[in-house]
């Protein structure tokens, strides 16, 4: 299987990553939900949740956007990640990571 996340900030400001399942043999949900825990911390997120609950959801979305575009522009280790943990702690083949409007889709 192929996994291809899509980060975007408007239109025609688009990342996409593909991963193939050999790329994220070695990872697992629990790995990349500590990713999104400790970089959440380190960019000093905001949960969008007022009740104090912050779903993964909300991570990713936040982490993304404190994370800025620039990392994604560049398309460093950061940025890879990102998108390598986000299939993984997802588990869908197809994520597409709306900065801008502030969803997920599959």
């Amino acid at each position: 299987m192929v996994y291809h996340v899509v980060v975007s900030f408007a239109r025609e400001r688009e990342y996409a990553f593909k991963f193939s399942d050999a790329e994220l043999a070695g990872g697992s949900p629990e790995e990349a939900r500590r990713w999104f825990d400790k970089e959440f911390a380190d960019l000093e997120c905001e949960p969008s949740n007022p009740m104090g609950k912050v779903l993964i959801i909300d991570k990713i979305l936040n982490v993304a956007r404190y994370g800025g575009e620039q990392r994604f522009v560049d398309r460093k280790d950061w940025a890879v990640g990102f998108a390598r943990y986000t299939a993984l702690a997802l588990g869908r083949d197809t994520v597409r990571v709306d900065v801008g409007a502030f969803n997920i889709g599959y």
